[in-house]
């Protein structure tokens, strides 16, 4: 089953990282695109800005003059106009359709038929008849007396370097089913809508990136297309150099997978190997009570030193356990461990409690009845000098969970939650189990006294332990003012390094009696 899942993952592995990378030029080739749009786009609206702005300018400032019209002096500033501006390539005096005077010279030529006039009364004459007739290259804008002349495309005038990109420029005061003001190529008025009330948008349209902006000076939009069909070409090139490499990286991982789970059964191995060996050895953790500072119990750690005198950490071999369904075998092997350590040491300390960890498979085979009641009847120990800690993974089936820890307190055993806040549970989740300890994870403590985000954490957990009237033990306290920070926050129990490392039972049990004595000699 392991072995058919690992395949599974492999091959999965294998074949997603080239799609994967496939996916990922396809993106990389649209960005570039839309970004190569929303420039030529930009360009051209600026150059459409800039010939308004121009064009704005030379009638303000003939009207303002408000010389005779087509005399000498009118004229001149005409040409001066012309001369200064870069995108006007005339200015004049209008009457009755027809270009009066410019300064082209005094001679009179007609501006061509009135396109349509804009929301603010400028009229726009899209085809001047100067030159081949229906070829003109000129447009005029009409302002009251005066009118420019422009060439149609140099607001176009946008180096692509692309094949096929498409260019307009449109008035947004016209209807949308009016062909664009100004194009090159392919552009549609309806790309306009999709504006809303943005400044700039950029989609994908009739075989078109398209990207479109609005000016925020005067009513026009400019618009930027870019074929399909170019972004593929960039997207297939792109390809040629990711998708290798993501061959590449499918064929490292899923070697990486097959690797990892080769080694997984082959640690699977080892630990059935060190079960039979006896290689697992306990160490204990003192717990102290915060009120008075005694030891009160100590928690059983789980240690694995193989044949070679390697030390294999516990964040290594148990979830390997769990996964190959070891546990309930280790749960077993670690009372036989307390049992050899404690000899007749519970029995004669009814108030010395050893917390002893528990795994889900554990809750769920059911089989830790048995195992515990071989280790009470065989060492004397009571109830009270057992505290059984579950991890919050173990909670996850809950139907199963319920019955097993019901049993269990029903023979007065106390059931602590561990390595609190680190997993999936909630107060409304919690309140529907028997518990008695609440553990608060050494992450929550580290955080104490600092600015981490996690520093107001423990303070709302502490709340709701006592919101369920749950005791509390605190993991992994190292300084004097998490101790007393705790303490005043009316935490029961604590434990980590400042009241000792874990060590041999027999030590603990060393420093325990001499505590005792100067308590009495005291």
């Amino acid at each position: 089953m392991l072995l058919g899942l690992t395949v599974l993952c492999a091959l999965v592995v294998g074949v997603a990282m080239p799609a994967l990378a496939w996916h990922e030029s396809r993106r990389q080739a649209r960005e570039a695109a839309a970004e190569l749009a929303l420039g030529y786009a930009l360009d051209v609206l600026h150059r459409s800005d800039e010939t308004s702005r121009q064009a704005q300018r030379a009638i303000g400032l003939l009207e303002q003059a408000g010389h005779p019209p087509c005399s000498p002096v009118e004229l001149t500033l005409m040409r001066e106009l012309d001369l200064t501006s870069t995108y006007l390539q005339a200015v004049g005096h209008v009457g009755a359709g027809r270009m009066l005077c410019s300064s082209m010279g005094a001679f009179v030529f007609d501006l061509g038929p009135e396109a349509f006039r804009t929301s603010r009364g400028v009229a726009i004459y899209l085809d001047v008849p100067l030159g081949e007739p229906g070829k003109s290259p000129l447009i005029a804008l009409q302002l009251g007396r005066y009118a420019v002349l422009i060439h149609r495309d140099l607001p176009l005038d946008t180096s692509t370097g692309i094949p096929g990109v498409g260019l307009g420029v449109f008035q947004l005061d016209q209807p949308l089913h009016r062909a664009p003001d100004l194009a090159r190529g392919e552009a549609r008025r309806a790309w306009v809508s999709r504006l809303g009330g943005a400044t700039q948008a950029s989609f994908a349209d009739g075989g078109y990136l398209v990207a479109v902006v609005r000016s925020i000076h005067y009513e026009i939009a400019a618009a930027a297309a870019i074929p399909l069909a170019y972004v593929d070409e960039r997207a297939r090139a792109i390809g040629a150099r990711l998708v290798p490499a993501g061959v590449v990286a499918g064929l490292a991982l899923a070697a990486a997978i097959g690797l990892l789970a080769k080694q997984q059964r082959s640690l699977a191995g080892a630990l059935r190997h060190a079960l039979r060996r006896g290689e697992f050895f306990l160490q204990y953790q003192p717990i102290v009570a915060l009120d008075s500072g005694r030891c009160v119990g100590v928690e059983a750690l789980l240690r694995w030193r193989r044949a070679t005198g390697e030390l294999v950490g516990p964040d290594i071999f148990i979830p390997v356990a769990e996964q190959s369904g070891l546990m309930p075998q280790l749960t077993r092997r670690v009372l036989q461990l307390v049992e050899a350590d404690v000899g007749r040491f519970l029995a004669e300390h009814p108030d010395f409690h050893i917390a002893l960890n528990l795994s889900a498979a554990d809750l769920l085979t059911g089989a830790i009845d048995e195992a515990l009641d071989g280790f009470m009847a065989r060492s004397g120990a009571r109830a009270s000098n057992i505290i059984l800690e579950i991890t919050e993974r173990g909670f996850l089936d809950m139907d199963a969970a319920q019955p097993v820890i019901a049993a269990l307190r029903m023979r007065r055993l106390e059931i602590a939650i561990d390595d609190f806040g680190t997993g999936y549970s909630s107060l409304s989740y919690l309140e529907s189990l028997a518990l008695d300890f609440l553990k608060i994870d050494r992450s929550f403590i580290e955080a104490i006294g600092t600015r981490a985000p996690t520093s107001q954490v423990v303070g709302h957990i502490i709340a709701m332990a006592r919101t369920m009237g749950l005791r509390m033990i605190a993991e992994g306290v190292e300084r004097r003012e998490q101790a007393d920070f705790l303490a005043m926050q009316g935490v029961q129990y604590a434990q980590g390094w400042l009241y000792g490392r874990p060590a041999a039972f027999s030590e603990v049990v060393a420093r325990y009696r001499e505590a005792a004595e100067r308590e009495v000699a005291g």
